[in-house]
């Protein structure tokens, strides 16, 4: 036994001395060198399509370091997140980013996942005999406090001259907004799906959505963000973060079956609904996140940077940010170039 441990040992010892004399090294990123780090830390929203494709695709698997998905209840949770370093990148909605950027949390716009429509609307309980946005003065309505829908609850409210102050707007999460509405102790919700589809079984109905909101000039959407410090030291792989929502949003736009299965295996409906709740959204593809209206190009960025920075004003309005920037700040907070390089590097 002791001359096969010898030979297993020095055939072994041969095999190491034949490698090259890197080949233990750490990998790093081709453009600048740097050594990659063990783990990279996404955030995301439980339940959000825009991850669920490339969750269950396997393209986060791809990227060349080991990725971890961490799952929040709201963009608030995020930010909260970014500011103690726990992740170097995620995925949130527009309204919590603009006060991430606000709040100079050091991250900037890499990928414009989907505009969001009928998706996130306001619920009411049919019971409650509540028809026009007016019969919600002195009601009792729940949305997730700096989330993309409470922008677009106080945005609807303020749209019809409604003052807010006339409805009590509750911060509950997307859980808690089910068991209230259960329990009757809530009217109404302004809230995404799957949750939202529960309300409107049960004894709900929609009163406005988001599409509509967008039409009247309150736009949302779904976003990436990075780590600013991050993405200078890891370019590639921030890249290679890109090309597999780029390669997501084909499948949705293109293969809308798969990514119904996906999105179906994932969260647990059947396929069916998992289609429905994908139609809730406008996927953007490739070419045109780096046009004028979205993010824009390297050196000149986008009119997306004047959807967050008025919504931050918005913010400001409502009490929710004391101070909004300029729009040189929120420009500053959208990169089109990784986009850029992810479509250069398919030609």
């Amino acid at each position: 036994m002791s001359r096969l441990v010898s030979i297993f040992s020095l055939t072994l010892l041969a095999l190491l001395l034949s490698l090259p004399i890197n080949a233990f090294a750490q990998a790093k990123d081709p453009i600048t060198g740097e050594t990659y780090p063990d783990l990279f830390t996404v955030g995301t929203f439980s339940n959000a399509p825009q991850t669920a494709i490339p969750i269950e695709e396997g393209f986060f698997d791809k990227l060349p370091v080991k990725t971890k998905v961490i799952f929040f209840d709201s963009g608030r949770d995020i930010n909260t997140a970014f500011a103690s370093n726990s992740i170097q990148a995620a995925t949130l909605g527009s309204s919590p980013a603009s006060l991430g950027i606000s709040n100079k949390l050091n991250y900037e716009v890499i990928f414009i996942n989907n505009i969001i429509g009928p998706a996130e609307s306001l619920a009411v309980k049919k019971s409650s005999n509540i028809k026009t946005l007016a019969d919600l003065k002195g009601k009792k309505v729940a949305t997730p406090f700096a989330s993309t829908a409470h922008y677009s609850l106080l945005a609807a409210l303020t749209l019809e001259k409604i003052d807010p102050n006339d409805v009590q707007i509750l911060d509950l999460q997307t859980q808690d907004i089910l068991a209230a509405w259960v329990r009757g102790d809530i009217d109404g919700a302004y809230v995404w799906t799957p949750v939202l589809d529960e309300l409107l079984k049960n004894d709900g109905e929609a009163l406005t959505d988001s599409l509509k909101l967008a039409d009247k000039g309150a736009v949302t959407a779904d976003i990436t963000v990075v780590n600013k410090d991050f993405a200078k030291k890891y370019p590639t792989l921030v890249t290679a973060y890109v090309e597999a929502f780029i390669k997501s949003n084909l499948i949705i736009n293109q293969k809308s079956d798969q990514a119904a299965a996906d999105l179906a295996k994932h969260i647990g409906i059947d396929q069916a609904e998992a289609l429905r709740q994908l139609k809730g959204y406008y996927f953007v593809l490739a070419p045109e996140q780096i046009q004028d209206n979205r993010l824009g190009v390297s050196g000149k960025p986008g009119d997306f940077a004047r959807t967050l920075k008025e919504t931050a004003d918005f913010h400001v309005t409502q009490g929710n940010l004391d101070k909004a920037d300029n729009l040189s700040a929120y420009q500053a907070g959208v990169n089109g170039s990784f986009v850029q390089e992810a479509i250069k590097e398919k030609k």
